[in-house]
């Protein structure tokens, strides 16, 4: 099958929407999803695009999403591509889909001056790991904690209260 890799147009919007509630069932995380369309295309299309996408097809049919932006190392003195989501459903795994994205994102981030591209994955997502190993990924192993500020506490603290 021929696998067609484009950027997400602000009326693909439904399409993509609907691919990210199947990445967040996958994860077991679907009550978390909240996102609207309109939520979407302000982050995608809107005055200070924030993220962008691309969607994989198949044929006539939508078979996954990646969703990527761009972070920075004052340290490398470098940009890099982070991916925040990539989703290939699960029809089409084992076919190339997930390839072509990262090819894809390669080559993004090449045309743009990226040393590298990161990104994270579950560690019981087995398949996916070993994936990323065939492409010659490599884990980050930095020592570091990951944190969130969000709800009630970042509005206090945007707010100057402790």
């Amino acid at each position: 099958m021929n696998i067609t890799v484009y950027s997400v147009q602000p009326n693909d919007m439904p399409c993509l929407l609907q691919l990210i509630r199947q990445l967040a069932e996958y994860e077991r995380r679907l009550e978390q999803v909240v996102a609207t369309e309109a939520d979407l295309e302000r982050a995608l299309f809107g005055e200070r695009p924030v993220a962008e996408a691309l969607l994989a097809w198949q044929d006539e049919q939508a078979v996954g999403y990646a969703l990527f932006y761009p972070v920075f190392s004052t340290f490398r003195g470098r940009a890099a591509l982070y991916l925040e989501d990539v989703y290939v459903v699960p029809e089409a795994r084992g076919q190339g889909v997930g390839l072509a994205f990262m090819r894809y994102l390669a080559q993004i981030a090449k045309q743009r001056g990226y040393d590298r591209i990161e990104w994270s994955v579950l560690e019981w997502n087995t398949p996916a790991i070993e994936f990323y190993k065939r492409l010659g990924a490599v884990p980050k192993e930095t020592g570091w904690v990951g944190y969130m500020l969000t709800g009630d506490a970042l509005e206090a603290l945007a707010n100057d209260r402790e």
